[in-house]
């Protein structure tokens, strides 16, 4: 992949190295993350995620790569990167010794704003984060979804343009996370750029407009949720029938067909695209056979997943499943 410096786009990286001793954490990798954009970086455990992170955000130097963060050299000028990022790491920068507002007007005097600027800009933020009634409270009493939720606050007080959000749901219930997904979907809505590392395979397919799979210290494949699904065989359609007659009609009328005599069931390669579900049904409808049940099997991140990283160590794995009837047929899609 070449990477250009394109003013479009957040954040570039060329052959992006980073080894602890004798050991290669990030290999020469490229990134292209476009302004506007959620980009997600998956990978096992230990697979540099984090470094990829520290040395974007210019905790840690790269060992080679040509970088480019906001526009601004990583090297050259690391401060105006600083100035353009937000971070919110692993692990909750939030003070539990202080309430929430303090935590806030000291992030604030970290960006050198007035008293009157960080004062606005605390209050604004906590009311955007529905914090405002636990404002005067220790943060030491926030459940874990305020606590990310003011962690997040934090990183905001600043205006970044671009934020890392490295791992920023790991904990938190499903009702925090999605709170959490609605947030950065509103950020990236009102044009903000967000780096996002997770362990939730299900947040990728949700948040983000591209995903790279970092494995072995390099980029296994790279492209949007479907692309990737689409490099992983085995996608199917599966018809089922309770008339045998129709069974054996379906089996003669259709190609590359998988048969199970027991259950009377068929099974059809397919991408599981509009186009080739409706090429399938016309052929049905053409030699007057009708299935009592249509299932629709894709590859999901988790195929993706445990295919390119050989099966280590995975993120969380989740399965979404939604059903239409249309009458007495059933279509059951699985992503």
């Amino acid at each position: 992949m070449t990477t250009t410096t394109s003013p479009y786009l957040a954040i570039a990286a060329t052959g992006l190295r980073k080894a602890y001793g004798d050991k290669t954490v990030l290999d020469g990798i490229d990134l292209e993350v476009p302004a506007g954009t959620v980009f997600s970086l998956l990978g096992p455990n230990g697979a540099g995620k984090t470094t990829a992170v520290k040395v974007l955000s210019t905790l840690i130097g790269a060992d080679a790569g040509e970088l480019r963060v906001g526009g601004h050299d990583l090297a050259a000028d690391p401060q105006a990167v600083r100035a353009a990022i937000g971070v919110t790491g692993q692990f909750s920068a939030v003070d539990g010794l202080i309430t929430g507002e303090e935590n806030m007007l000291l992030m604030a005097d970290l960006h050198h704003l007035s008293r009157r600027e960080g004062r606005l800009a605390a209050a604004e933020l906590l009311e955007r984060f529905d914090l405002t009634e636990a404002a005067k409270k220790p943060a030491s009493t926030y459940s874990g979804g305020m606590r990310r939720r003011l962690d997040l606050a934090m990183t905001l007080v600043g205006a970044p343009r671009i934020i890392f959000l490295d791992e920023p749901t790991t904990g938190l219930d499903p009702r925090s996370r999605h709170n959490m997904w609605a947030i950065i979907r509103e950020l990236v809505s009102g044009g903000v750029t967000a780096f996002l590392t997770t362990q939730y395979l299900e947040e990728a397919d949700e948040l983000a407009d591209r995903i790279a799979v970092l494995n072995d210290g390099t980029i296994a494949a790279e492209g949007t949720a479907d692309e990737l699904k689409r490099l992983i065989p085995g996608g199917h359609v599966r018809l089922r029938f309770t008339d045998p007659a129709a069974y054996e009609s379906a089996a003669s009328a259709l190609r590359e067909v998988t048969t199970d005599d027991d259950t009377l069931t068929l099974r059809i390669p397919s991408d599981g695209s509009q186009r080739e579900l409706r090429s399938l049904l016309d052929r049905l409808d053409s030699a007057g056979i009708e299935a009592d049940e249509l299932t629709v099997h894709t590859p999901d991140l988790d195929d993706v997943f445990f295919a390119l990283t050989g099966g280590t160590d995975a993120p969380s794995k989740t399965s979404k499943t939604s059903k239409t009837s249309k009458t007495n047929k059933t279509k059951e899609t699985v992503r």
